[in-house]
């Protein structure tokens, strides 16, 4: 188990970076998932081909999967335009409103009890988000569009959890990029017309471009992706998502690392005394969650052993 949770972090710290990669590649927010959701469906689709693993599946299960890859598609847009509307810590706090998403959509998708102390953990992570954004009035547009973006990544991981137990991670993140990348297709015509100021699309990469992109659709989608869909078979959606709560914190290390190494684009990242207090309580929220889940289980156990006990 603690091998599992050492590879979330990990994959956790990989997505704080694809707010610097969306920083940095320079098409628009649309034409960027579309990039990214290509080239990670075309790599997924050679790998399963190369180790000659099956990718079929039923016609109706490959339709739940590509409407989940809808989702995907809004939520990277939508956290990418939270990127460039605000600055990488404000959007990355917004997105980190996730667990408390996670806590109210769960219980109504999988029809179960809603867990009190799930939603006052999710309220605790707000608090330390809050002292780590510390948000201005003028990035509160980027702030409110990544808490939309954080509403849809937690539906589409609450849905997953449900299909990760009949699929195996790759035929699932390979329909889901595949949705993705059809839905945008779709969306195209209607985006270049009333969404791009008289622009059209801009499909074109410029520089280092090509470079950022495979790193974000390689090891930040398909390896990333894929990974935290196989976690899920034995990791709880609230627990992925919770822990998806140190994103910011790894994102804003990481944006003072692109300060310092003078990247352009990377304006200063200050770390006041707020950032530090939050990143406490996000870390308590982390921690706490398992040490009430597993108390939580070892009085239900009780409760039905006593139950057991009155019935004989």
């Amino acid at each position: 188990m603690l091998k599992d949770y050492l590879r979330l972090h990990f994959i956790v710290l990989l997505w704080g970076f694809t707010a610097i990669l969306g920083k940095l590649i320079s098409v628009p927010p649309v034409e960027l998932v579309f990039w990214r959701t290509l080239l990670a469906a075309s790599g997924l689709a050679v790998l399963l081909v190369a180790r000659r693993q099956p990718w079929r599946v039923a016609g109706r299960e490959a339709l739940k999967m590509l409407g989940i890859g809808t989702l995907v598609a809004a939520h990277w847009i939508t956290f990418f335009l939270a990127a460039r509307l605000s600055s990488v810590s404000v959007c990355l706090a917004g997105l980190a409103t996730l667990a408390l998403w996670t806590s109210l959509l769960e219980p109504l998708v999988l029809w179960r009890r809603v867990r009190l102390y799930e939603v006052g953990l999710g309220l605790l992570t707000m608090v330390g988000l809050y002292l780590v954004s510390q948000a201005e009035l003028d990035q509160m547009a980027g702030l409110l569009v990544a808490i939309l973006s954080a509403g849809l990544s937690a539906l589409f991981s609450v849905l997953n959890s449900k299909l990760v137990k009949r699929h195996t991670p790759f035929q699932l993140t390979l329909y889901e990029m595949t949705g993705a990348c059809l839905s945008i297709v779709l969306f195209m015509p209607l985006y270049s017309r009333y969404f791009t100021d008289g622009q059209g699309l801009q499909l074109g990469l410029q520089g280092l471009d090509w470079l950022w992109l495979l790193l974000l659709a390689g090891v930040c989608t398909v390896y990333a992706f894929s990974t935290s869909v196989e976690l899920m078979k034995r990791i709880s959606a609230f627990v992925v998502n919770l822990t998806i709560n140190l994103e910011p914190v790894y994102g804003i290390l990481l944006a003072v690392l692109m300060y310092t190494l003078r990247i352009p684009g990377f304006g200063q990242e200050k770390l006041s005394t707020g950032f530090y207090l939050g990143t406490v309580v996000i870390l308590l929220s982390v921690l706490i969650h398992p040490v009430l889940d597993q108390w939580m289980k070892r009085r239900q156990r009780k409760a039905e052993a006593a139950e057991v006990l009155v019935g004989k």
